[in-house]
């Protein structure tokens, strides 16, 4: 299914449930401090795969040089940064599963090139009483390079706290995020597993 295939963001919304405000421009969808975007449609168990290019010209450091975020479900995030020789936390470089697993390898190319994600994704599960019964995984591989081999997501990526699961429905929007930083993406589709 494809998601973006460089001409609208049709199958995307905001978080307020309206039409996506970010910019499209020469096959891209660009991030532009509108906020973060959803898809329409909902996700579990997925084969995704995403395109994504940092600004070309480098401003700031760490993480406030090309961060943005791949959130499956909405929750549980890979990070998007422009990790060439930009020194960061070793858990919120690109690719890595946002402070729970730093990548394998970095496997970022110059600011302003294409990137891409292939990541193949588990959704959690839940008895009755909201308990986690099996944790999500996700396997990633970086411009082709495995930098996450099958991992166990510890629950949701909440910068603010330690990582824990919520109980929630099977199926959720995937989110791009808006960091404020002009990050560029295309080619994006999923494949519900």
């Amino acid at each position: 299914l494809v998601l973006f295939d460089g001409k609208d963001l049709s199958k995307w919304k905001n978080d307020k449930g309206v039409d996506a405000k970010w910019r499209v421009e020469e096959g891209a969808a660009i991030v532009n401090g509108t906020g973060s975007i959803l898809t329409r449609e909902e996700f579990g168990d997925c084969q995704l795969h995403v395109e994504w290019a940092t600004p070309a010209e480098v401003k700031g450091e760490g993480q406030g040089r090309g961060n943005s975020g791949v959130y499956l479900q909405g929750r549980y995030e890979v990070q998007v940064l422009d990790s060439y020789n930009n020194k960061t936390y070793f858990h919120g470089q690109a690719g890595g599963v946002y402070k729970q697993y730093a990548p394998l390898v970095n496997a970022c190319r110059k600011p302003g090139a294409w990137q891409t994600y292939d990541i193949v994704y588990h959704a959690p599960r839940f008895d009755a009483d909201g308990k986690v019964t099996q944790r999500a995984t996700v396997t990633v591989l970086h411009n082709g390079v495995l930098i996450q081999d099958h991992v166990e997501i510890l629950g949701a990526t909440n910068p603010a706290g330690s990582p824990k699961y919520s109980a929630h429905p099977l199926k959720q929007p995937l989110l791009l995020q808006d960091h404020g930083n002009p990050v560029r993406y295309r080619n994006i589709w999923i494949r519900p597993l």
